[in-house]
């Protein structure tokens, strides 16, 4: 008997699996988490590209006399998110568009634009949510000068 325990236990057929099983949940999980976090730098910056369209959108429109609102600004954002080339989820995606409490600058009309999106998750297996990631700047107006 002691002869047979002595050949099992020097024996190292089986241990590969053994050290995958107890390393392998843990490497997945990291590249995971890796994969993770480069999604959610994509759509960090597909908010940063997409405040970026609003504003020069609220530009051009306020310098041709066309003064819209917060909320058709807001509507714009939420509309050019879900298409090409940002493609975010329109469930995920929130955009508002707000008169600045305090105008900072004279002569210009100051409004704060601020995106958010709930990053989806692929690691609900260890208890992470999805990850909101929130998008804020301000856009400056001028209406033109009467010449």
């Amino acid at each position: 008997m002691r002869a047979m325990l002595k050949q099992i236990w020097h024996r190292q057929d089986g241990s590969v699996i053994v050290e995958f099983a107890l390393i392998g949940p843990a490497l997945l999980t990291m590249f995971l988490a890796v994969l993770h976090f480069g999604i959610g730098m994509q759509n960090y910056n597909a908010l940063r590209s997409i405040s970026g369209d609003v504003a020069r959108y609220a530009v051009v429109n306020y310098q041709t006399d066309t003064r819209l609102t917060t909320g058709q600004l807001s509507d714009f954002a939420n509309g050019i998110a879900t298409r090409p080339p940002y493609g975010l989820q329109r469930s995920r995606f929130l955009a508002t568009m707000q008169n600045a409490p305090v105008q900072r600058v004279v002569g210009a009309t100051e409004y704060t634009l601020t995106l958010t999106y709930m990053v989806p998750t692929m690691l609900s297996i260890i208890g992470i949510d999805e990850i909101p990631i929130t998008y804020t700047r301000p856009v400056f107006v001028v209406a033109p000068t009467a010449a």
